[in-house]
């Protein structure tokens, strides 16, 4: 497979612009479906490794160490909760607050493989903060810092606030954003497809020590493509209450 898009490169680290869909690890259950470590791996050697993880759905930053030491420094970063991680997620609903924090451990759901719900035996601390950026009636666009990183941790949290992330097959049901629900007088075609249909949530910046300077160094992912188109039509015909 072809890697994705390289937002930073040097000697010691290297980051990438994941897409939806793409799992970072291998697929413990899935050992054939493609994963963007063994990709890299087979690029650039086998001494690279991945510093940290996103869902298999979700787009946006992942970095690489390309060192041991750069490795460990890194890691250390995200063990001691000093890295700045910033996403941006378009929800179903629209909060109460413009700023709210959801402080929910979260543990496996025994029911459900790949699931993790709220409490449970074997839960673990989980605390996310949030912000809105813009309201488009039954939408929302969000600011999501999360301060642990859980498996599926925004995504449980947003879900247990009653307002999962759209297009969420996992914690989200069976809302699609359609232009026709947008725009008045619509005139497209009888089977209408979605604005957008993978995952809303994008992990926007990542800033981070670098291993070598001991600098900050910000990583920055453009939103993808239908993100970005599903947003220009929200702000077009949807009429939000504030920008960014």
């Amino acid at each position: 497979m072809s890697l994705p898009p390289i937002i930073f490169e040097d000697a010691t680290l290297i980051a990438f612009d994941k897409p939806s869909g793409l799992a970072v690890a291998p697929d413990p259950f899935d050992r054939k479906r493609p994963d963007l470590t063994a990709a890299v791996r087979a690029q650039f050697g086998e001494q690279v490794a991945n510093v940290h993880r996103l869902d298999a759905e979700t787009s946006g930053i992942v970095l690489f160490a390309k060192t041991k030491p750069a490795l460990d420094f890194l890691s250390g970063q995200f063990q001691s909760k000093t890295v700045e991680k910033r996403h941006l997620a378009l929800v179903v609903g629209a909060p109460g607050e413009d700023t709210f924090v959801v402080d929910l451990a979260l543990a496996p759901d025994e029911h459900q493989r790949g699931r993790m719900h709220v409490g449970g035996r074997g839960s673990q601390a989980a605390v996310s903060h949030f912000q809105v950026l813009e309201r488009f009636g039954a939408f929302t666009l969000l600011e999501c810092r999360p301060l642990t990183g859980r498996l599926h941790q925004l995504r449980a949290h947003l879900a247990a606030k009653n307002l999962p992330i759209l297009n969420d097959a996992i914690y989200g049901g069976e809302t699609k954003l359609l232009l026709s629900s947008l725009k008045r007088g619509y005139k497209g075609r009888a089977d209408e497809e979605p604005l957008m249909e993978q995952l809303a949530l994008h992990a926007e910046d990542l800033v981070i020590k670098h291993p070598e300077t001991r600098e900050p160094l910000t990583l920055h992912a453009e939103l993808p493509h239908e993100f970005a188109v599903a947003l220009k039509y929200l702000r077009k015909f949807a009429v939000p209450r504030r920008k960014r």
